[in-house]
């Protein structure tokens, strides 16, 4: 009898102490994150670690700290504040940049050192401090009424460049001496400028590129005349802004790009021949070691052909050093090293069916395939050129964990791969410049990021945050109720397998034949995956929050996601909307065997392609799904960007019915659950009036749905009220239509 009062009164302590995880807390000061750093990076000299790292106050606000490797001391390098005080105003460009970039905060939000690791750069508030180390305080190399973007050091760190007023500039920075690379820019004409689906598309933040030795510098021109303008609204709470926006809707002309090379010595200038085809993308730059090849990546218009070209700035001559071609579309990467001295150069391919590591001599000719079999090769990380090998991230033991390996130049197979970091977590790498140490930034689905620095073999030599979730931990108020998720297969009917995730409320687990209401969570788009053994921030909290008011949550990796080979990902390909929804119904039909599931009461929300998949799953599944919210949804795909959506889907011109098929428009009609449908009203990747059609095309049928549009929010809907707001909308909708 005592025991079991003990007992009782143990279940009871732990309730009374057992924390609620509301969505306010979500968003509230400390972070549930704890108080890992970001933008790791090792210093070239490899004496130290620099992060960013949000204040305790305010978690979005950013300062810079260091490590010092040696003395093992942590410290502040530079308060935000006192750089800056007040709250930073920032130019459309940087803005939109920003929101392309991911960049989230303010303060100190990104950084860059020197080569030789003697200086440190970081733009705040359109311009630019300089610090050298063993001096005091941090100069300030720019303060101009104009807001410079793309500030970089030089190779050598004599050097600031940046692009001001749609023009490239250099400053010396012992001099002080100013030098306008371009004068012409300005309207229709962008100097050293990524254009929009560059930005947006490609990954290419940038459109100029220094030379080894800084004696040059590659730059694009970018004649933005050929682009439609587009007027669209920006509808803010207090005004509404008509915004003219050189906007490339698929079908239509892209911009065109001309290279040029300059010499900073004679100021000759070099325009390079990318042939006669105009309507091309150029999607890469890079120079080789020697500062005399610049190469870059050449793109057909339908993306099935990728050419690497070098051009000989002394000769004047170029050709092409490997071609990539698919009958679907060939991916982009950003995994092309120069290995110095040695006249060769890594690539990565797709050519075998999954991503896979090459090695190539300086004329293109193929030395051997260095990683190979049915896994995929997330990017190059690093490369030891002292013992000719190549540290990698990768999926070869698991598609849900990222993890690190290494691989010998001279190895004969996949046996000689080896993997240094450890199963069972998701990590991120910054290797050392000389690949002898690196910081691993490591988490699980149940535990937020922790960062430790550690030796090329992987045995850790010191934490850098520990982060772990013990007492005084934010978290750790909430770990009694935590609910941690399972992973398994699903097999479709034509023998695919899919990735899930699924959390079970305990009631589940007490109560198997209690009937629960699940919500479906889900992304399902190209270059993405959901379904991952890995900290999910604020979304993950969100479903934590959902298990706590007893729905079970669900997601499945659909067809055409990521990290599973090109064959998982081409049966898109000019049929959006078609094989993603069977994989979804396939999860529901796996969801409809287990016995605490109410089959009546399945729920399904995403955003971005994740809000055109609920769209596409409530309209053309609707015996599966009872309610849905879509955020940002694209409703048409003729709305959208020429490099994403022709990449998948061809050019409409050509494929008319495609593009009519793919929409969610034919489909509206037989809508049967209630929706809900969520905008930015001030979105500039997928625009407000993908939504505003869909409403009128669902007014003009008759059929009830609600929305909640944001006065000035773009497409990823930041702030931390908010954010609030938001979950706790898509949460109450849930609450009425599910339970």
């Amino acid at each position: 009898m005592k025991k079991a009062l003990l007992i009782g009164a143990a279940m009871l302590s732990t309730a009374l102490h057992a924390e609620t995880l509301t969505i306010e807390r979500i968003f509230s000061s400390p972070s549930l994150d704890g108080s890992a750093p970001r933008t790791l990076k090792v210093s070239p000299d490899g004496e130290r670690v620099t992060f960013l790292k949000g204040k305790q106050t305010d978690y979005e606000r950013l300062d810079l700290w260091e490590y010092h490797i040696n003395s093992g001391e942590t410290r502040m390098l530079f308060d935000s504040n006192d750089l800056q005080s007040g709250e930073e105003v920032l130019s459309d460009e940087e803005k939109a940049r920003r929101e392309r970039m991911r960049l989230k905060g303010s303060g100190i939000v990104s950084y860059e050192w020197s080569d030789d690791g003697k200086a440190l750069l970081f733009p705040l508030g359109g311009d630019v401090y300089y610090h050298k180390l063993g001096e005091k305080g941090a100069k300030q190399l720019l303060d101009t009424d104009a807001f410079e973007t793309d500030i970089k050091l030089s190779p050598k760190g004599n050097y600031i460049s940046y692009v001001r007023d749609q023009n490239l500039y250099v400053k010396h920075i012992a001099s002080g001496k100013e030098m306008a690379i371009t004068n012409d820019g300005g309207g229709n004409i962008k100097f050293g400028m990524a254009e929009f689906v560059s930005q947006e598309e490609m990954g290419r933040m940038t459109g100029y590129w220094w030379a080894p030795d800084e004696s040059k510098i590659a730059f694009t021109k970018v004649d933005e005349s050929p682009v439609d303008v587009i007027t669209r609204t920006e509808i803010y709470a207090d005004d509404i802004k008509l915004i003219e926006q050189r906007y490339p809707k698929a079908g239509t002309p892209n911009v065109v790009v001309e290279l040029a090379i300059q010499s900073l010595d004679t100021n000759e200038r070099t325009w390079v021949d990318l042939g006669e085809d105009k309507d091309v993308y150029f999607a890469r730059g890079q120079w080789m070691p020697d500062s005399t090849t610049f190469t870059y990546q050449w793109q057909t218009r339908d993306q099935q052909n990728l050419e690497l070209r070098a051009y000989n700035t002394q000769t004047k001559t170029q050709r092409v050093l490997l071609n990539e071609s698919s009958d679907t579309w060939v991916n982009l990467h950003d995994d092309l090293y120069f290995l110095k001295d040695k006249g060769q150069f890594v690539w990565a391919s797709e050519r075998d069916g999954f991503k896979h590591l090459y090695l190539f001599d300086n004329s293109g000719k193929m030395v051997k395939q260095l990683t190979s079999g049915d896994w995929v090769v997330d990017s190059i990380e690093a490369i030891d050129t002292q013992n000719d090998r190549i540290f990698f991230s990768g999926r070869k033991d698991t598609p849900l964990e990222s993890h690190i390996y290494v691989v010998p130049f001279d190895g004969q197979g996949t046996s000689d791969i080896a993997r240094i970091t450890k199963l069972g977590a998701y990590h991120d790498a910054t290797f050392s410049s000389d690949a002898s140490i690196f910081i691993d930034r490591f988490s699980t689905v149940n535990s937020p990021f922790q960062v430790s620095l550690n030796d090329a073999s992987g045995k850790r030599i010191t934490w850098l945050e520990e982060n772990k979730v013990e007492e005084g931990h934010p978290l750790h108020a909430y770990m009694d109720s935590w609910t941690k998720p399972e992973f398994g297969d699903i097999q479709t009917k034509d023998g695919a397998t899919l990735k899930y995730r699924i959390y079970k409320p305990e009631s589940a687990v007490e109560n198997p034949n209690k009937k629960l209401p699940v919500i479906v969570y889900l992304y399902g788009g190209p270059h993405a995956q959901v379904v991952t053994n890995k900290w999910a921030g604020n979304r993950g909290l969100l479903m934590q929050h959902w298990v706590d008011q007893g729905y079970v949550v669900f997601t499945v990796d659909n067809r055409g996601s990521n990290y599973r080979g090109k064959a998982f990902e081409d049966p898109i390909y000019k049929k959006m909307g078609f094989i993603e929804v069977d994989d979804q119904v396939a999860g529901v039909e796996y969801l409809r065997t287990l016995p605490f599931v109410d089959a009546d009461n399945i729920g399904i929300h995403g955003h971005s392609y994740g809000g055109y998949m609920t769209l596409m799953a409530m309209f053309k599944a609707g015996d599966y799904f009872a309610a849905g919210v879509s955020g940002a949804p694209v409703t048409d795909w003729r709305l959208y960007d020429t490099h994403y959506t022709e990449r998948y889907m061809g050019n409409p011109n050509t494929e008319n019915d495609a593009y009519t098929a793919s929409s969610v428009f034919p489909y509206a009609k037989d809508l049967k659950g209630d929706l809900l449908i969520y905008h930015g009203m001030a979105d500039d990747n997928v625009l407000f009036t993908h939504s505003t059609m869909l409403y009128k095309h669902l007014q003009d049928l008759a059929i009830p749905f609600e929305t909640m549009d944001y006065p000035g929010k773009k497409h990823s809907l930041r702030g931390k009220q908010t954010g609030i707001h938001l979950y706790k909308t898509i949460t109450n909708f849930f609450e009425r239509n599910l339970k």
